[in-house]
């Protein structure tokens, strides 16, 4: 899926990263007052290529679908998406940090894209730990020592984990909404109305029409999501297409219904897990630098960026994008979050 095989697509993506890096100086420098202001709201153009090529490696549990351009001996940038999104979120990220000398690899996660469970006895598990373990062990089929690690929704709390439970492996860190990192026994408290209703399609998916009901209406589903999420986000039809094609993976249904109701409590992980999941309980602190970022106009629950200063020990900045900038924030503000990259390497 989205895979660059022909020799028109591979010619149209460096086309892009040609052009991208030629205007790569005036782009950055435009973000560089990122912490204030974002790229004016427009609709990705059509005419955008996919990301790639998708290369395929087997690591752990998963045989992988990743992307990895740039110079190989460069420094190493990890970017994770989140749902219901893809690889695509960071399709104009990706050529502006090539065009600074990184090496950038952006991997599907586990019941996305091309990337899939070896076998058919492996759980279909999406606990955190989970997806962390994962990106380690990507990092280690692909012998990447260390990685500046950078992601939102799912993604961001996995480059959070990452961040906590291998410190030595990430060179820095920027998480959209910051601290993400979360319990079972967190999630089994409630929340004041207004909170909970945001979390709609949690208690959704935690029944059995629910998941039947995200099967059989995926794209629509996800769809409607992102527009709740990005409600200023004027993306257009082929835009969402090029992501939606990733959820027809096979684990996509039971990966996403086993996050959420794992998080509730409804669903039980892998044991091999627990040691991780006790010390993500204890909410540690990160203590490697770290730039958050929030989107002005996000419509999904995140929390708010004072309650979670505290958990930045390390060189910190946090960075609030206007201009009606929503969840999705690299897709939708590309060139603040590549400015984040790499001024967080800076402070590194």
């Amino acid at each position: 899926m989205d895979i660059a095989t022909t020799d028109a697509i591979d010619t149209g993506r460096r086309n892009f990263v040609t052009a991208a890096a030629a205007g790569a100086t005036a782009l950055l420098g435009g973000a560089a007052n990122a912490r204030t202001a974002s790229p004016p709201r427009r609709a990705v153009a059509r005419s955008a290529p996919a990301l790639g090529p998708v290369k395929q490696i087997d690591a752990g549990d998963l045989n992988v679908g990743y992307v990895d351009v740039g110079p190989a001996n460069g420094p190493v940038v990890m970017l994770f998406h989140g749902w219901p999104y893809d690889i695509h979120s960071f399709a104009e990220v990706v050529p502006l940090l090539v065009a600074r000398g990184y090496r950038v690899v952006v991997p599907h996660l586990r019941g996305y894209g091309t990337t899939l469970l070896r076998s058919p006895e492996i759980v279909r598990n999406a606990q955190p730990t989970a997806l962390a373990t994962d990106a380690i062990t990507l990092m280690d089929a692909l012998r990447i020592k260390q990685a500046i690690v950078a992601g939102f929704d799912w993604g961001g709390r996995t480059a959070d984990i990452l961040a906590v439970l291998w410190p030595e492996r990430c060179k820095a860190l920027v998480s959209v909404s910051g601290y993400l990192i979360g319990s079972r026994a967190a999630g089994a408290k409630p929340l004041p109305p207004r909170q909970e209703l945001q979390w709609w399609y949690q208690f959704y998916f935690a029944t059995e029409r629910g998941k039947n009901g995200y099967a059989a209406n995926t794209n629509a589903f996800n769809r409607q999501i992102w527009e709740l999420a990005s409600p200023k986000w004027a993306f257009d039809d082929a835009t969402y297409q090029r992501s939606a094609a990733s959820f027809a993976n096979p684990d996509h249904v039971d990966i996403v219904i086993h996050n959420y109701r794992w998080r509730l409590g409804l669903a039980e992980g892998e044991a091999k897990y627990d040691a991780a999941e006790a010390k993500l309980a204890a909410a540690p602190a990160v203590s490697i630098p770290a730039i958050t970022m929030e989107g002005d106009a996000n419509g999904a629950p995140h929390p708010e960026a004072a309650n979670y200063r505290a958990k930045f020990t390390g060189p910190y900045a946090h960075r609030r994008i206007t201009g009606g900038i929503g969840h999705n924030l690299p897709q939708e503000a590309p060139a603040a979050f590549a400015r984040a990259v790499l001024d967080v390497a800076r402070l590194a």
